[in-house]
């Protein structure tokens, strides 16, 4: 089986996605590839299945003997299989019911006021800086901090603190750097949590220090939570601000009109693809799917962006455009019971961004091509390092 497609697949530009995609879902849209630390997984790339897996039960994140379960890398977040496999099901519902008011719509919607100001000071606080600068550094990384901090109960000043201890659990090839970024962020967590016992306030660690759990769940819970509530938002805002600034003309019609904002978040979503790790699942009994039989224990990998671009779905799915009228959602989140709860919150903060970013600066423009770009190979959620503008 040595000449198994080899993951992870080359890319001909930073914003697209890799071409075998396309060629595999053509070909054999439920495969076996090798990942990249050298195991056999099924990969998954169409949006039918992509979506009809996100649904099934008979996957899950946990596996019956993690140490001989396939994994895609060396990530602690993502790499392998987590949680416990008899439990697994119950624990993600209760979960998912204890957090659901912290991040339900309603809240967000209330919510969006106080992010609308947020950016109004981030954008003025970038207005006293000569051009060109970091518009990473001065919008796309602390708006999320900001809020997810708020929304948490974590302080903004730690910031620093997090960031690092997030890149380090997001490390894709050191096994062991990932594993102890998680423990001392855990840690972190728990010293948070143990401080809203004493002093609770209205913010989502305190809902978790009174939950009826042990506290390194807790701990890993909210270091999840606050690892996700940044890294994947502030990614959203950089490749969102590269896209439209990559075609002017979408970029002058966002900030003639920014009601177009909602719908420029969603083809931002659809066509975002930071990275290429996947997510994986394994099968929890023998599973058939048309002429593929997935067995007991095995892996399977969906690769969500690659289901964003099925030409089956979506028209033209490679070309960016801010007006698309599209009759099904993409699955940026997720799909049915594993469906993001944290999407309304991301929603919220990127219409905030694309609907205020190009009202104050119009002329903004990329200070270097996009070929120029750096970007993280080596971290579970990829990313640009920078995103250097001008105006």
């Amino acid at each position: 089986m040595s000449d198994l497609p080899q993951m992870p697949f080359q890319r001909r530009h930073k914003l697209d996605v890799p071409p075998t995609y396309r060629e595999l879902r053509e070909h054999a849209p439920i495969t076996r590839v090798r990942t990249p630390v050298g195991d056999e997984v099924w990969l998954v790339t169409g949006y039918e299945d992509v979506r009809r897996m996100f649904a099934d039960d008979r996957l899950g994140r946990s596996h019956p003997d993690p140490a001989s379960a396939a994994r895609v890398s060396g990530s602690v977040m993502l790499g392998g299989p987590m949680g416990e496999f008899d439990t697994e099901k119950q624990e993600h519902q209760r979960m998912r019911k204890l957090l659901a008011p912290a991040f339900s719509a309603r809240r967000m919607k209330a919510l969006s006021g106080h992010v609308q100001e947020l950016v109004g000071g981030l954008l003025d606080e970038m207005a006293r800086n000569a051009p060109p600068l970091d518009l990473h550094e001065h919008l796309s990384f602390p708006l999320p901090v900001l809020v997810i901090c708020e929304l948490l109960g974590v302080p903004f000043e730690d910031r620093h603190l997090f960031r690092a201890l997030s890149d380090g659990m997001a490390i894709t090839t050191d096994p062991a750097a990932s594993s102890a970024a998680m423990e001392k962020f855990s840690a972190y967590i728990l010293e948070l949590v143990e401080h809203k016992r004493r002093h609770p306030s209205e913010d989502v660690l305190s809902d978790l220090a009174g939950m009826d759990a042990d506290d390194t769940e807790i701990a890993r819970l909210g270091a999840g939570l606050l690892f996700a509530g940044h890294e994947t938002t502030l990614n959203r805002i950089d490749y969102g601000v590269v896209f439209l600034l990559s075609d002017l003309a979408q970029r002058d019609a966002l900030a003639a009109d920014p009601s177009l904002a909602p719908a420029a978040v969603e083809e931002i979503l659809r066509m975002t693809s930071p990275s290429d790790h996947g997510l994986p699942r394994y099968a929890k009994t023998d599973i058939q799917y048309g002429e593929v039989t997935i067995r007991a224990g095995e892996a399977v990998v969906l690769i969500p962006s690659a289901a964003n671009r099925d030409e089956g779905v979506f028209d033209d799915p490679d070309v960016f455009d801010i007006r698309r009228e599209t009759s099904e959602p993409h699955v940026a989140f997720g799909y049915g019971q594993h469906y993001c709860i944290g999407a309304n919150l991301a929603r919220v903060e990127l219409t905030e961004v694309f609907r205020a970013l190009f009202q104050r600066f119009p002329t903004m423009e990329l200070a270097v091509p996009v070929e120029e770009l750096r970007t993280r190979t080596d971290r579970l959620t990829g990313g640009l390092l920078e995103v250097p503008v001008t105006w």
